[in-house]
Formats: C-alpha cells, sequence, structure tokens
C-alpha cells in the first residue's frame, strides 16, 4: 500500500537532497499506471463517436485494483508464510550443507527466500552472511543462486566466477573441473548442475575464489 498511497498524495520517488541523482529507467506496469491507462485518453471515441463512460472505466480500474489486492494477499498466505520453516530449516542446517556456515540448501524449489532469510540473519546475528542458496527448479535440475545484498535487486554479496560466466554443458564443466554442470547465467547470479552434489561444489568453488 506504500507506493501506491505516496503516488496518491504526490511523494517523488527519490528523497528530498537526491537532486543530482537521476533513475536509469522509470517503470510504467505497476498498478497506478495500470488504472490511469484505464482512464479515456483525451480523443478517445467508441463505435458510436461518443467518448468512452468514466464511470465504467472506473468499475474496470476498481476490479483490477481488487484482484491485484487479493493476488498479493493469496500470495503471502498461501506462499510466502508456509515458506519460512523451510528457509527456517536450511538455515539450521547450515554447517551440515557446508562447513563454511556460507551456503544453504532448499530441498523444496521455487520457494520465497530472499526475505527470510535476510529477517533471520538479523534476528540470529548470523556471520558471515549466507552468499549461496541451492534449489531446484522445475525440472529437476539443480541451481546455485547468489544471496542479493539486501535492498539491492542486482547487487550480490559474492557472484558465481567470472570465467564460468555466459558458458553451458561440457565447456563450463571443462572450465570450472565440474562434473554436470548446465549453465551460468551472464551476470553470475545463477548456475545449475545436473545433481546435488555438482551445484554444492560450484558454490564451494565460488567461495574459496571469492574469498
Amino acid at each position: 500500500m506504500e507506493p501506491i498511497d505516496a503516488i496518491d498524495t504526490g511523494v517523488e520517488l527519490l528523497p528530498p537532497g537526491s537532486e543530482s541523482v537521476q533513475l536509469q529507467y522509470n517503470d510504467r506496469t505497476g498498478l497506478s499506471s495500470r488504472v490511469s491507462r484505464c482512464n479515456p485518453r483525451w480523443n478517445e471515441l467508441d463505435e458510436s463517436g461518443t467518448s468512452p463512460d468514466p464511470d465504467t472505466r472506473f468499475e474496470i480500474a476498481s476490479d483490477m485494483c481488487g484482484q491485484d489486492f487479493l493476488s498479493v494477499l493469496s500470495h503471502i498466505v498461501e506462499s510466502d508464510l508456509p515458506a519460512r520453516s523451510f528457509v527456517q530449516e536450511a538455515v539450521k542446517n547450515r554447517f551440515e550443507c557446508d562447513s563454511s556456515g556460507e551456503i544453504i540448501a532448499l530441498h523444496s524449489g521455487g520457494l520465497p527466500w530472499k526475505s527470510h532469510l535476510y529477517e533471520l540473519e538479523h534476528a540470529e546475528g548470523i556471520d558471515p552472511c549466507i552468499k549461496f542458496v541451492l534449489y531446484t527448479d522445475q525440472s529437476g535440475m539443480w541451481r546455485v543462486q547468489a544471496v542479493p545484498v539486501e535492498g539491492k535487486a542486482f547487487e550480490n554479496r559474492l557472484g558465481l566466477p567470472k570465467e564460468w560466466r555466459g558458458v553451458r554443458d561440457q565447456e563450463l564443466e571443462k572450465i570450472a573441473g565440474i562434473a554436470g554442470c548446465t549453465f551460468c547465467h551472464a551476470a553470475g547470479f545463477i548456475g545449475g548442475n545436473k545433481n546435488y552434489e555438482g551445484v554444492l561444489k560450484m558454490a564451494q568453488t565460488a567461495l574459496k575464489e571469492g574469498s
């Protein structure tokens, strides 16, 4: 609700004193932008040659907002909250995954883990912080994902080795010296392996090279 209220009451995205900072791009896919596009255009005419009824458009926008709200609420109740216990268990068992304590394994892929991980780290005073999360995708392939810096979308605490990035399959196996490698994203934030042992080795190697 905070960003919707901020836009409605005219709060700038950047705080005062940030005039020298420029946004690198604008996102026009948010709820406020979609609601705004429900308004009749200044030159819009329907099939009868008259302007669309604003009340009808208001009903469309209202329904859109309701669907968005229910979608967010159901995601919190049915996905976010049930995921917490899985992340908590993985954090608890992190030294069983790797002696560094900087790698955790989620044996239920696809669950939301980032916000839970940050909260648990703060609550339990975890130091050093966790760098990599292992999990399976929908096809059953194991993945290693770098943990983002808290509050950042594209900056990681530690990325996968630069020489792996953008490389796939047998070529990646050769460069990394790890069997079963399938890919490493060009940005170095995620990679894959055919099995758990292989993806764990990828994370351990990244830790060693980044230390």
